[in-house]
């Protein structure tokens, strides 16, 4: 029995999918001898593959780790021998896709293709077909359809690692086919396939497997109680209760900050966060690449709401922890490009906001700002040099995408135009309003009293701009500040700005904000805190 026949026969309403993507374009699975290549012509007819002694071995011995629940070993397997065999045997070819000869369970040989077509994504982006986007669809459709579907948690143990993995790259996936969609190379066949099959790929069906996941597993009523210090079996239900399902629930949340970062609605991006406390470890600290991109998201958003303080604070704490962490980032190989990138984009994105909202940070990022390349950036952005901004913001960005496909029948420029350039029309239009008060600040803080006729020379300016510019810094100043409460979205406004001032007739009166740190109390308090240390520690009995 086929692929296409068993699904068939197991057809059930509440299924995520609709049974019609096995149709036409799947009419054999890929990895069987009769797989048709979706235009009509059946692919060029399959040599038997020769695997490799080693290969062969992985393959079983991985199943049979999965199969025996030893979670070591499956680390060990997927996180180190994985990547050392696709190094020596797969740099410029494909894994096999067809492994039915060595393991006939249906749930592994769709985890392992997983893998296969990521594989591919991932190190051979130039033998990436159309076929293969559709078919890596339609293998994560089967693999979340068992996981969904099932009357009961099934039976599967997989690193939290792995269950990172498989949720961000069926988002990078999905952010790569609407970016192909876009792609004018396209032939008629391609475009005719995706008018017949809009689903595939969608910006629905990706939305529905995430929040799916959270809701099978109970996720978010779960980390209601973390955070309250109670137990979450109460609330957890059965399937809440795996780890499998706990954590995959998890993960969609991330997940779908990211979606709808790219889609633009940074709003709901940080709402979906609201029972996740971003201020102190949760289970997210137990996969860095989860953590560096839950804040990279996070930072962005609040930076596109203007909350350039709370931007500011996730953008340190992250970078903070990746300097922590930078030693298991050199030591895996794994994703270690794209955390370096992550990590250069936060750097950027931390300068831009800096300029636009001045705030004492930690001195060890700091002193990476004041490297030449960032020091240049930053000295430019504070000149008013737009295009800096411009330049710095569609290198620290992520990858924008439209809501609605683009029409393949070709539309009104005004219906195509580029979501990048909508979200940095208005970013820009924010900078654009901004860009004097750097020299505004500048000129109050030299000074407590100041005729507004001196201020307009200074500002090379008439009285009635220079009034713009003052009103622009007050309101400007003025951002929503998280304090306390779990949802990264609570807050309350703040005055940013060292200085404040206010207008008496034709005088600026101009006061310091931030009052000086109290040095010698901070110490007095460490001496007494080392002093009980010392005393606990002599009172110890070895």
């Amino acid at each position: 029995m086929s692929r296409y026949e068993r699904k068939d026969s197991q057809r059930s309403d509440d299924r995520i999918y609709d049974d019609e993507y096995y149709g036409q374009y799947n009419e054999g699975p890929v990895y069987e001898k009769d797989y048709y290549d979706g235009y009509g012509a059946p692919a060029p007819p399959k040599t038997s593959y020769q695997y490799p002694d080693a290969v062969a071995k992985f393959i079983i011995h991985l199943y049979k780790a999965i199969n025996n629940r030893d979670t070591a070993e499956i680390e060990n397997l997927y996180e180190i021998r994985f990547p050392q065999l696709t190094k020596d045997y797969f740099k410029e070819e494909k894994w096999p896709s067809d492994i039915s000869h060595l393991v006939e369970d249906q749930l592994f040989i769709t985890l392992y293709r997983e893998l296969y077509f990521r594989h591919i994504y991932a190190a051979l982006p130039q033998s990436l077909s159309f076929s293969d986007r559709c078919n890596s669809y339609s293998n994560y459709c089967e693999l979340f359809n068992l996981i969904l579907t099932s009357p009961e948690p099934i039976d599967l143990t997989l690193t939290n690692q792995w269950l990172w993995e498989i949720i961000d790259e069926f988002v990078y996936q999905f952010q790569s086919f609407s970016q192909f969609r876009r792609s004018p190379k396209l032939n008629e066949d391609e475009m005719s396939y995706m008018k017949d099959h809009s689903y595939i790929w969608s910006v629905m069906s990706v939305l529905n497997v995430l929040y799916s996941l959270i809701e099978k597993s109970n996720i978010n009523l779960q980390l209601k109680a973390y955070f309250n210090n109670e137990s979450s079996d109460g609330v957890a239900g059965e399937f809440g209760k795996s780890p499998l399902y706990k954590m995959l629930g998890y993960f969609s949340i991330i997940a779908l900050l990211r979606v709808h970062s790219m889609l633009g609605d940074y709003h709901l991006a940080v709402k979906v966060l609201e029972n996740i406390d971003l201020h102190k470890n949760t289970m997210y600290c137990n996969v860095p690449a989860c953590q560096i991109t839950t804040y990279y998201y996070v930072g962005f958003a609040y930076v596109m709401m203007r909350r350039y303080a709370d931007a500011i604070r996730t953008y340190t704490n992250s970078l903070l922890y990746m300097q922590r962490i930078r030693q298991m980032f050199q030591a895996k190989s794994y994703q270690n490009d794209q955390v370096n990138k992550q990590t250069e984009q936060m750097y950027t994105m931390l300068a831009v906001c800096l300029v636009l909202h001045p705030q004492s940070i930690d001195e060890s990022i700091n002193a990476v700002l004041q490297d030449r390349k960032f020091a240049e950036k930053i000295a430019r952005m504070q000149a008013g040099d737009l295009k800096e901004f411009e330049n710095s913001f569609l290198f620290a960005c992520p990858k924008f995408l439209s809501p609605v496909p683009t029409s393949l029948d070709g539309a009104a420029p005004e219906q195509t135009q580029e979501p990048l350039h909508i979200q940095k029309t208005i970013f820009l239009q924010e900078v654009a309003q901004q860009i004097y008060l750097p020299t505004v600040r500048s000129f109050l803080k030299l000074y407590t009293t100041m005729p507004i006729s001196k201020l307009s020379a200074f500002m090379e300016t008439d009285a009635t701009q220079l009034g713009e510019c003052l009103l622009c810094f007050k309101h400007k100043m003025h951002n929503v500040v998280w304090t306390k409460g779990i949802s990264s979205l609570d807050g309350e406004f703040q005055a940013g700005s060292e200085v404040d001032f206010y207008i008496d007739k034709d005088m600026v009166h101009i006061a310091d904000t931030k009052v000086g740190r109290r040095y010698g109390d901070y110490f007095i308090r460490q001496i007494h805190i080392m002093d009980e240390l010392h005393r606990a520690l002599k009172s110890l009995k070895f």
